[in-house]
């Protein structure tokens, strides 16, 4: 299973010292001072929301980043149980593969809001051109175990968010489905 595509949940986790090998800033907006953590993410990743918030720019839109990379410490001091912030180990975050996005219409807050936006209803029609997927969308939590979170973007690489944009499926679907090929053969 290639890297950007790999599930991670509380049945796939990621080990404890995991680190991502290449973080970066690339600079785009963002609700953090330079040199705060969450600014980093994988570098292609990093490389993809750069170009995405920079076509949202150009369309006129307002996008910032708030929170990117976070490590098994910084996941572990979070955690209070809530079922909007995942256990260490068990977030797309410590994989420098996730991005929460808001904008100043909303505060720059995480809130189901954030869908009705300008921002929020164009990063959900165009996440996909750039590899990106809407990681927990609405109607279905019982697959994602999460609740709907309209900020939170996942790269899983262009064919699978185009794949995955076109058939409705989550990630956990996706692997399901590869499980069931796989058994067959």
């Amino acid at each position: 299973m290639n890297f950007y595509t790999r599930l991670i949940n509380r049945e796939h986790p990621l080990p404890e010292g995991y680190i991502p090998e290449h973080l970066i800033d690339i600079g785009i907006p963002f609700d953090a001072v330079p040199g705060d953590p969450k600014r980093l993410l994988e570098v292609k990743t990093a490389r993809a929301a750069h170009n995405l918030i920079t076509q949202s720019r150009r369309e006129g839109l307002n996008l910032y980043g708030i929170s990117g990379y976070r490590s098994f410490q910084r996941q572990k001091e979070l955690y209070t149980g809530s079922p909007y912030v995942a256990a260490p180990g068990t977030s797309e975050h410590q994989s420098g593969l996730a991005l929460d996005l808001s904008c100043p219409q909303i505060g720059m807050e995480l809130t189901d809001e954030f869908a009705s936006t300008p921002e929020g209803i164009w990063l959900s029609r165009n996440a996909s051109l750039y590899g990106f997927i809407l990681r927990y969308p609405k109607n279905k939590e019982q697959i994602t175990q999460v609740p709907y979170e309209p900020w939170h973007i996942r790269y899983v690489t262009k064919p699978l968010a185009a794949y995955l944009a076109l058939t409705g499926m989550t990630l956990e679907e996706f692997h399901c489905l590869r499980e069931s090929k796989a058994e067959i053969r």
